[in-house]
């Protein structure tokens, strides 16, 4: 795991300079595409390291919602949260076709033209820093929550359960 200045920089990263946000940049193998997998190298624990998921919302609207790296979206849960009655994931090629970046490399920091919606995961809102993708697979960034939201205008929502919590049965079976 290396921090590196010497990196070139990303779409992300040009926006927080713009926007005089500090952020560290951390590197490692492109090979290594989860936040599960990044938070070892980094040196954290997963819920300091955030994945971005791209959604789709009644079929009509595109939403990035952030979670910790040790956490599943709950997709009942994010809906009602945004006020849809229907929410998905993204297949995988159509999450890169949507945002032109690869899987393991979604950041919303890259993505502010492409006109997606963006959520935090409300677990994300009760920390100082956390980790997320530079918009490229291999790197990631260290902010302030505080400048994530700012910088995006991201809305804080219930997107997660608790860990530990019971979880909704979808179906009963008798």
């Amino acid at each position: 795991m290396a921090k590196q200045s010497k990196q070139p920089k990303t779409n992300a990263m040009r926006l927080l300079d713009k926007h005089h946000v500090a952020y560290t940049t951390f590197t490692y193998p492109e090979t290594v595409h989860s936040a599960d997998e990044v938070a070892p190298l980094l040196g954290v624990a997963a819920n300091q390291v955030f994945k971005t998921l791209v959604t789709l919302a009644d079929n009509t609207r595109h939403l990035l919602i952030i979670v910790p790296g040790d956490r599943e979206i709950n997709l009942r849960l994010a809906a009602q949260a945004v006020h849809a009655k229907h929410l998905q994931m993204a297949p995988q090629r159509e999450a890169e076709r949507l945002t032109g970046l690869k899987v393991g490399g979604i950041s919303p920091l890259a993505l502010l033209d492409k006109q997606f919606e963006v959520y935090l995961d409300a677990s994300g809102a009760q920390l100082e820093e956390l980790y997320i993708n530079g918009g490229q697979r291999g790197i990631n960034l260290r902010l302030r929550v505080a400048d994530l939201v700012a910088v995006t205008g991201a809305t804080v929502i219930a997107a997660t359960n608790v860990p530990g919590a019971a979880i909704p049965s979808e179906t009963v079976e008798s």
